[in-house]
């Protein structure tokens, strides 16, 4: 038996305390993510999901898992934690809607070297707050100290997501043809992709994070970077629904590759898009990014979303329709393009990117 001076857990750099006292003070956040199929509560082994309580009949389950990088690098640096969990849910969510699949339920993983107090719960605010976006329920998740792993009070974060769809609703549907238009909605700014080399013209800048951003006047470098990935579920789901099956034929997420790499993942081998880059609104913080680090276009291409965080393919007979509905649930959608018959590479570009 070890004497009164054995080692303990605690003095290894593990405060199981601290982790109750963080599962305790996350309670009232998850509840608040409670919706059709879940209770939200937390402290069990396991999260359960009423798929009957939902609404759906016959359904196929669509799952997805991300993270959100070395952006999280720029919150730890920074101290703003309380919104990094929206990119959190968005990275995993926005994969699952552009399935024709609703977000149904999340859990996270969050991994550091010690638990801060505050920090924990200001990260759990904002995947509380993107579940509540995205209109799915916060039922589980794991919190580990793993101290000598992570350096300091450094973290890291995962979520997984699970939605449905009824069945034979699931996109991208068949029937992808040349001539079918491309609809682009608008990103918030870099999301969740590229932040390696975010970080490394920010370093090259020569900028600390409390600077003002030369892109965004009246924010600092890094409460601007930090601006959480759009939520594009509660839009998309409505204008699927407002328009019926085959009005919207695909949906791409635009996440790290850019253009270039994603759209591909959605097109059938036989065609391509063509994108007039002149219809892109690109954000600023893209141009001091392009012109701070020397950054050639065909890179900030297949880096960064560059201004269009969601890609919609829509059969040209219904553009209208679908063009109103995104409106009426809020999006400001840009014709971006053309389906064509697949070329030498399956994305074309035409037009300038506005650096």
């Amino acid at each position: 038996m070890a004497g009164e001076n054995g080692l303990t857990y605690a003095a290894a750099g593990v405060d199981i305390d601290a982790g109750n006292a963080m599962v305790e003070a996350i309670k009232p956040l998850v509840r608040s993510t409670r919706r059709p199929g879940a209770d939200a509560e937390i402290g069990g082994f396991g999260g359960l999901f009423d798929l009957k309580a939902a609404g759906f009949s016959d359904p196929i389950l669509v799952a997805a898992n991300d993270g959100v990088g070395t952006k999280v690098k720029i919150a730890i640096e920074t101290g703003r934690h309380d919104t990094i969990g929206i990119d959190l849910v968005a990275m995993c969510v926005n994969d699952i809607v552009v399935q024709g699949a609703e977000p149904l339920f999340f859990l996270d993983y969050y991994a550091t070297g010690k638990l801060v107090p505050g920090v924990g719960a200001a990260i759990v605010t904002g995947i509380a707050e993107g579940c509540r976006q995205a209109g799915c329920a916060l039922i589980g998740g794991e919190t580990a100290e793993m101290p000598g792993l992570y350096d300091g009070s450094d973290y890291d974060l995962a979520g997984f997501a699970v939605g449905a769809a009824e069945r034979g609703a699931l996109l991208p549907a068949d029937g992808i043809a040349p001539g079918d238009l491309v609809l682009g909605l608008p990103s918030s700014g870099v999301h969740s992709n590229g932040f390696s080399l975010v970080r490394r013209i920010v370093s090259a800048s020569g900028l600390p994070w409390d600077a003002p951003a030369p892109f965004a006047p009246g924010r600092s470098l890094g409460e601007a970077l930090l601006t959480p990935t759009r939520i594009y579920v509660r839009p998309l789901l409505a204008a699927l629904r407002a328009t019926g099956r085959g009005a919207i034929k695909a949906l791409a997420h635009i996440t790290g590759g850019g253009f270039p790499d994603n759209l591909p993942r959605v097109l059938p081998e036989a065609v391509g898009i063509a994108l007039d880059l002149d219809a892109v609104a690109v954000p600023p913080v893209f141009g001091w990014l392009a012109r701070t680090g020397g950054v050639a276009v065909p890179e900030m291409l297949r880096t960064f979303n560059c201004g269009i965080g969601m890609v919609v393919v829509v059969a040209p007979e219904r553009i209208e329709a679908v063009e109103a509905a995104l409106r009426a649930a809020g999006e400001a959608p840009v014709r971006l393009g053309t389906v064509t018959p697949r070329g030498e590479a399956p994305v074309s570009f035409a037009g300038r990117l506005g650096l």
